[in-house]
């Protein structure tokens, strides 16, 4: 790996939510939230050292009223079924908190370059009655044996605002196949603080096992990742097939100076070693709102792998 990377402190600076995607050809994509909410943003390198000096392009920009329009967030970008995809979550003008799930698609081989079009809200499964009803977001997706997935976070629609993890098959790009399964609620302490969240879910595969890293509780300092994991042979679409860790896999390190880590997603770098992408912040004391205090920076962890073929996130 390039040596001017460096663990576990900024690499690219006010950027939340960082996706790194390392496309078949070895170039880098680095997206991510942006402090105004309100672009869609990617650069690219043929190193991760690279997307820290990579120019950004802003390829979309929000509505001025109604969907798309307000809290533009956590985009990640993929290519599947044959197109690049950015699946990003957004809210409107009229009412912020009208969070759902959209896609954009481009229409060439070069996301950079190329145009990208809308392709609306996720459409879930024709028999499916419930998802992107409520507070919808942080949508991933993977695959595993040819067949893809979609990962969202959404909120219960009555009583407390609880978020959730679910998991569909998909049809396409932006249609989903089958109806929703629930994987994970907030069933911890350490998932309930401030709010009761399970968020951002990221995908790692090692050794005929799934992996998928989630964050919890508040975007404070309480911030933290869990993880669920799986047999790839399992049936995925099953919520039994996951087994969920009972305490967070990261968490704060004030020896570090790392505050609220979360919202991950994982690549590898150019030697093929594992690599966890996250935000946190590098301040103990928030000033003002959290979620609008920019300060939440895109940093660099080797992945580690124990002997029982397990990932361990530390700081060293």
């Amino acid at each position: 790996m390039d040596k001017t990377v460096k663990y576990n402190e900024p690499w690219i600076v006010q950027r939340a939510d960082p996706y790194v995607y390392k496309h078949t050809d070895g170039t880098y994509y680095f997206t991510a939230s942006v402090p105004a909410y309100d672009t869609i943003v990617l650069r690219s390198a043929k190193t991760l050292a690279g997307l820290a000096e990579a120019e950004e392009k802003v390829l979309w920009k929000k509505h001025e009223s109604g969907p798309m329009s307000k809290h533009i967030w956590a985009p990640e970008i993929h290519y599947l079924f044959g197109k690049w995809y950015i699946y990003f979550a957004g809210g409107e003008m009229e009412d912020e908190w009208e969070i759902r799930p959209y896609v954009l698609e481009c229409q060439g081989d070069n996301p950079m370059k190329d145009e990208w079009i809308e392709k609306g809200k996720m459409v879930r499964a024709k028999e499916d009655e419930f998802s992107f009803e409520a507070f919808s977001l942080d949508a991933t997706v993977f695959e595993n044996k040819g067949k893809w997935y979609y990962i969202w976070a959404e909120k219960v629609g009555v009583g407390k605002q609880i978020s959730n993890l679910y998991i569909a098959e998909m049809e396409n790009g932006y249609t989903l196949k089958t109806v929703q399964e629930l994987l994970t609620t907030p069933d911890y302490d350490w998932e309930r603080h401030g709010f009761w969240v399970n968020e951002g879910p990221g995908i790692i595969k090692h050794d005929g096992k799934i992996f998928m890293t989630y964050s919890a509780s508040e975007t404070g300092i309480q911030y933290c990742v869990g993880m669920l994991s799986a047999d790839e042979d399992a049936d995925l679409l099953d919520p039994r097939s996951w087994t969920k860790e009972r305490y967070p896999v990261l968490a704060t390190n004030e020896e570090k100076g790392i505050y609220g880590p979360g919202h991950n997603s994982f690549t590898k770098d150019e030697e093929g070693n594992d690599i966890i992408v996250y935000h946190a912040r590098t301040e103990a004391k928030i000033v003002g709102n959290p979620l609008y205090n920019p300060n939440r920076h895109a940093m660099l962890m080797r992945v580690k792998w124990n002997e029982d073929g397990r990932p361990v996130f530390d700081y060293e």
